[in-house]
């Protein structure tokens, strides 16, 4: 193993604690945006094609239960991200890596959920 860092299958491994749940939370929002814009593209081709499952696929993206999703993986891919980049650029806040952490968490909470509300609202209304 080069350096004492792990490779493979077993670097994926996980180890606990906060910063390991924000590494695999980055990796899923990463996928969960990949799927929704892979998503939305097959189905605006669909839709141009008139292919009859174009609205199929516009029913899944557009439901309101898989924005929710995708404004989770948005929100939190964008703070984590900006962690990671405020980290790299000043690198004497790694001491403080897990203030970083629960700061993001304290920042993203109250976004999410009024969102959610904002969708749950706008859902229930019939808008």
């Amino acid at each position: 193993m080069a350096f004492g860092k792990l490779i493979g299958w077993k670097g994926m491994a996980y180890r606990g604690g906060l910063p390991m749940l924000s590494f695999l939370l980055h990796r899923i929002t990463a996928v969960g945006i990949i799927l929704f814009v892979t998503l939305h593209i097959v189905a605006s081709f669909a839709m141009q094609e008139a292919l009859s499952w174009g609205t199929s696929l516009n029913v899944i993206y557009e439901s309101w239960i898989f924005q929710i999703f995708v404004f989770f993986c948005v929100i939190f891919h964008t703070l984590n991200g900006l962690r990671i980049t405020i980290m790299d650029f000043w690198p004497k806040l790694l001491k403080f890596q897990r203030e970083l952490l629960l700061l993001q968490w304290l920042v993203f909470i109250p976004i999410y959920a009024f969102a959610i509300y904002i969708m749950a609202t706008n859902n229930l209304a019939g808008g």
